[in-house]
C-alpha cells in the first residue's frame, strides 16, 4: 500500500468511527459481530472470504436489504481480532469497504432454535425479497442447481415469496454461495437459512412444487413458466444485438460461475462471461419435459381502451408480435404469438404488474403453443377480435441488423420518439395526446442534428403508467407528410434515462 492510499484510508477510518463513536465504546464484546456499509450483491461466500482469517466462523446471518450481516465467531479472540483490526486498517468486502462492530447479541438466533452453533441442514428455508418477477420452481432449479443436485422445491407464498429447497447432503456450499444474492439486479433478493425439515413433501410437478426424483407426480393445471436465467447480473432482458435472445455478456455484475468458482487465496475470482448449463430436467425426459411457448397470455386489459393495434404498440418492444387474438369468453385477456420464446420472456420480466388504464398487466407463458385462426367477433372500438401482424413492417426484430439498432428497456415515465416530421411540433403531439384522450406529457425535448429528414426527441409524463398508456395508444401513430402523399409512422420506445 503506497503513503497516499494509507493516508486516505486512516482519514475514512477516523471519519467513521468518528460518526459512531458511542456504538463503538458502549457495545461489550461478543462472539457476533455486526458488519455495515455492504455494497450491493454481496453473498455470504463473499463475507467469510473476508473475514476467515481472523478465526474459525460459527454462523452468517445476511440482511441484504439492509447492507448488514452478523457473523458468529467461534470463539471471542476471533472476533476481537476482527473488530481491532478493522478500526485501524479498512476490511474489504467485495472489492468495497466495510464496517465492523460488536454486535448487542452474543449468539445469532438460527431458525427453527437450533442449539448446536455448527448445526447445518440439508433443506434450505429461501426469503424473496423485494420480488418483482415471478420466481418459480425453473427458476430456483437454474439458481440451486449449481451448487449440487436440487431434489426438490417447494415455494409458498403465504407470508411473501418464500421457498425450501432439499439437497442430498448438506446445504452449507449452496447458502454461503447464495445467500444474500439478487436473482435479479436490484430485486429478488435471497435470504437464506437453514429449515428445520429435513425431507420435503411434494404432491405434484408444477410451478411451486416439483420433485425431481419422480417424474411421474401429476402436473399442475397451470402453465409453467420457461427457465429464466439466474443471477447472472440485470434482468434476463440483455440480448446481444441480433435480437432473437441469446446473451451478449454477464459482465456487468457477478456471474453465476463466478459465485460457484473455487476461490483463490490471494485473488478474487474473474467474472465468467457465459450462462450456466440448462438443468437437467429441461435438457432431457429423465424428469418430463418443461413448458416454454412463443404465446404469451395477457390478462388485466381495459376491454373499452384495447385492441390488437394497442397490444401490438407495446409488445412490438421485446420483440417481433406474429398475431394477437381476444377470447370473447374473457374479454379482459388475449393471446399474443411472439416470434420466439426469448421475446415472451422479454416481454413478461417487462410488462409483467405494469399498470395500464388504472388495472396491472398480468403476463404468463401460455399452454398453447400457437395461435389458431377461428371465428372473431367486433371489440368495442369496431376493430377484429383477431389480427396477423406476421408481416408488419413495424416488427422491429425482422433480421439482425434491424435488431441491433433496439435498446430493450423496462418501462419509465420518459418516451423516446423517432421518424416524425421535421416540422412536427409540441402542439401537434398535444393535440394526439387529446385526439386519444390521453394525460398530456411534462416535458418535450427534440435532438437537433440526428437527421435532416425526420425528428426525434424525448416526451416525460407525470407517471409511469401514464407514459405506458401514451406508448399503447399513439405508437405508430400516423402523421400527415406536409411534403409527400405518405405520412411519417411515429415511432415511440420507453427511454433509459428517468427524467427529461
Amino acid at each position: 500500500m503506497s503513503l497516499v492510499e494509507s493516508y486516505y484510508e486512516s482519514e475514512f477510518l477516523e471519519e467513521y468511527y468518528d460518526e459512531h463513536a458511542d456504538d463503538r465504546y458502549k457495545t461489550s464484546p461478543s462472539l457476533v459481530v455486526h458488519v455495515r456499509g455492504l455494497c450491493d450483491g454481496v453473498v455470504e461466500a463473499d463475507l467469510v472470504e473476508s473475514v476467515e482469517r481472523f478465526g474459525p466462523i460459527s454462523y452468517v446471518m445476511m440482511l441484504p436489504n439492509k447492507r448488514q450481516a452478523l457473523v458468529e465467531f467461534e470463539d471471542l479472540d476471533s472476533s476481537q481480532s476482527c473488530v481491532t483490526y478493522s478500526k485501524r486498517r479498512v476490511i474489504n468486502v467485495s472489492g468495497f469497504p466495510a464496517f465492523f462492530n460488536f454486535s448487542t447479541s452474543q449468539r445469532i438466533t438460527r431458525p427453527g432454535g437450533a442449539e448446536d452453533p455448527k448445526n447445518v441442514n440439508n433443506v434450505l428455508f429461501l426469503a424473496i425479497q423485494n420480488p418483482l418477477y415471478p420466481i418459480t420452481t425453473d427458476v430456483l432449479y437454474t439458481i440451486c442447481n449449481t451448487c449440487g443436485p436440487v431434489l426438490r422445491i417447494v415455494i409458498f407464498k403465504k407470508n411473501g415469496v418464500q421457498a425450501m429447497v432439499e439437497y442430498p447432503f448438506s446445504a452449507q456450499k449452496a447458502k454461503a454461495s447464495l445467500n444474500g444474492a439478487d436473482i435479479y439486479s436490484g430485486c429478488c433478493t435471497l435470504k437464506i437459512e437453514y429449515a428445520k425439515p429435513t425431507r420435503l413433501n411434494v404432491f405434484k410437478n408444477n410451478s411451486e412444487s416439483w420433485d425431481y426424483t419422480n417424474p411421474n407426480l401429476t402436473r399442475g393445471d397451470e402453465g409453467r413458466i420457461f427457465r429464466q436465467p439466474a443471477l447472472l447480473g440485470d434482468h434476463p432482458s440483455i440480448y446481444s444485438g441480433n435480437g432473437y435472445g441469446y446473451p451478449h455478456s454477464a459482465g456487468s455484475s457477478r456471474s453465476l460461475e463466478r459465485r460457484m468458482a473455487p476461490r483463490p487465496s490471494n485473488s478474487k475470482s474473474s467474472v465468467m462471461h457465459h450462462y450456466p448449463p440448462s438443468p437437467p430436467h429441461m435438457a432431457s425426459q429423465q424428469h418430463g419435459s418443461m413448458r416454454s411457448s412463443k404465446v404469451l397470455m395477457v390478462y388485466g386489459l381495459v376491454p373499452n381502451k384495447i385492441n390488437c393495434d394497442k397490444i401490438f404498440n407495446l409488445l412490438c418492444l421485446y420483440g417481433n408480435v406474429e398475431k394477437v387474438k381476444f377470447m370473447k369468453s374473457m374479454p379482459d385477456a388475449a393471446m399474443v404469438e411472439m416470434g420466439d420464446e426469448f421475446s415472451v420472456e422479454r416481454a413478461i420480466t417487462h410488462l409483467n404488474n405494469v399498470h395500464m388504464f388504472g388495472k396491472p398487466l398480468s403476463l404468463c407463458v401460455s399452454k398453447q403453443h400457437t395461435i389458431m385462426p377461428s371465428q372473431s367477433y367486433e371489440l368495442q372500438d369496431g376493430t377484429n377480435s383477431y389480427k396477423d401482424f406476421t408481416d408488419s413492417r413495424n416488427n422491429r426484430f425482422c433480421n439482425p441488423g434491424q435488431a441491433s439498432k433496439n435498446r430493450i428497456q423496462p418501462p419509465s415515465s420518459v418516451l423516446h420518439f423517432f421518424n416524425a416530421p421535421i416540422g412536427v411540433t409540441e402542439e401537434t403531439f398535444q393535440q394526439m395526446c387529446e385526439d386519444s384522450d390521453l394525460k398530456s406529457f411534462l416535458t418535450y425535448k427534440t435532438f437537433s442534428g440526428k437527421s435532416d429528414r425526420s425528428l426525434s426527441g424525448l416526451l416525460e409524463w407525470q407517471s409511469k403508467d401514464e407514459a405506458v398508456e401514451a406508448l399503447a395508444m399513439l405508437n405508430h401513430y400516423q402523421i400527415k407528410n406536409p411534403s409527400g402523399p405518405y405520412p411519417y409512422t411515429l415511432k415511440l420506445c420507453f427511454s433509459s434515462i428517468s427524467h427529461v
